[in-house]
């Protein structure tokens, strides 16, 4: 066992540990900003429908039923632009952390095999090269990597911890050069519905990928868009040839969403109306927290999708850190996501009105 976490990094946010001590001592309590965590309640029709499917005695299936499958369908038509995506075209998977730990593993790579991904990046990608024992290298620009041993190529967009977005342009290109090296992409895109000053596209659009899946794979949650991080619901989108060796895989590993989330997942992808209303009350919180960290001295950068505000004061992030701490307010550094982050902090909108208004009121003192 010791062989395997000896493998792992220390986990980031136990080092936020005495900031958040801090932070929880003001007399109001703690606004809590640095872990994306949703906070409004699950849509009413989807906890219907998780309920109405709780006498589940049986063990669902890896790949989903044929009402998940048609619903993932439908939502990667509907929302992202592809043509042609059949049931073999999609995977459900138990959320996207434990695609993204163990997809390097699920692939067969090990030593002298490459994973790459970007300068500033959700933590898990490195993990899952650990894991598997692979190499890992990170990156500004994907095609200026050396793509010798380039096994898997990790995109992010709209960017965690950033919020920056590739434009369809840059998404096109990336993908020609990977098919030219034979590199297969994996683009996290879990935050696509969370737009705001741009129009996240996905690599699935066929302006990016020709109208074939070959050599690419998109990944989507439910855990932002419509609340459902307790619900562990998540899915793949792609090359049917990757997705299907997955599915076999995980067969075997036992890898299956609950009966009761899949039937969660249906009336979620099948309904537009509760995803519009999410995102207006994430785009009130980013408004009175972007201009009040601006008023406060900060400076944001990227930022224009997903659900975090990418602020500096052009200090070290921990004293970025321990300054709001002293305020009541948390975040997280950022140098969790990489070396390049280690100016700013990632300030998610994921709180309540009322903590964010306290946060706003507590900033302009």
């Amino acid at each position: 066992m010791s062989a395997v976490s000896d493998r792992l990094p220390t986990f980031p946010w136990d080092k936020l540990e005495p900031y958040k001590k801090t932070a929880a001592a003001h007399p109001d309590g703690i606004v809590d900003l640095s872990v994306g965590t949703p906070v409004d309640p699950v849509p009413e029709l989807i906890q219907k429908a998780l309920i109405a499917a709780a006498d589940s005695p049986g063990y669902p299936t890896v790949w989903g039923t044929p009402e998940l499958r048609d619903a993932i369908t439908g939502w990667v038509g509907r929302r992202l632009g592809a043509r042609d995506v059949t049931h073999r075209h999609i995977l459900p998977i138990v959320g996207s952390k434990e695609l993204v730990a163990w997809l390097p593993t699920q692939l067969g790579l090990g030593p002298g095999d490459k994973v790459a991904y970007p300068r500033l990046a959700y933590p898990t990608y490195e993990v899952g090269a650990r894991l598997a024992r692979a190499e890992y290298e990170a990156y500004d620009d994907p095609t200026r990597l050396d793509p010798t041993d380039l096994k898997l190529l990790w995109l992010n967009s709209p960017s965690n911890p950033t919020g920056k977005v590739l434009s369809k342009d840059e998404l096109t290109r990336i993908v020609a050069w990977a098919r030219e090296h034979d590199v297969l992409v994996f683009s996290d895109e879990c935050y696509i519905e969370l737009g705001w000053e741009a129009d996240p596209v996905s690599v699935l659009h066929p302006d990016v990928c020709g109208g074939s899946y070959e050599g690419i794979v998109s990944v989507h949650s439910l855990s932002k868009r419509s609340n459902l991080a307790g619900y562990r619901a998540a899915f793949l989108a792609g090359d049917p040839a990757v997705l299907g060796d997955l599915l076999e895989i995980r067969k075997h590993g036992g890898m299956m969403t609950s009966a009761p989330t899949q039937a969660a997942v249906v009336a979620a992808l099948s309904d537009d109306t509760h995803v519009r209303d999410q995102r207006e009350r994430y785009a009130a919180r980013r408004t009175a927290l972007r201009d009040a960290l601006l008023k406060h001295g900060f400076r944001i950068e990227h930022s224009e999708a997903s659900l975090y505000l990418w602020a500096t004061r052009d200090e070290s992030c921990w004293d970025t850190v321990a300054h709001l701490a002293q305020r009541g307010i948390l975040v997280a550094p950022g140098d969790f996501y990489g070396q390049a982050g280690d100016t700013f902090v990632r300030v998610a909108l994921t709180a309540t009105d009322e903590r964010v208004a306290a946060a706003v009121e507590r900033l302009a003192r």
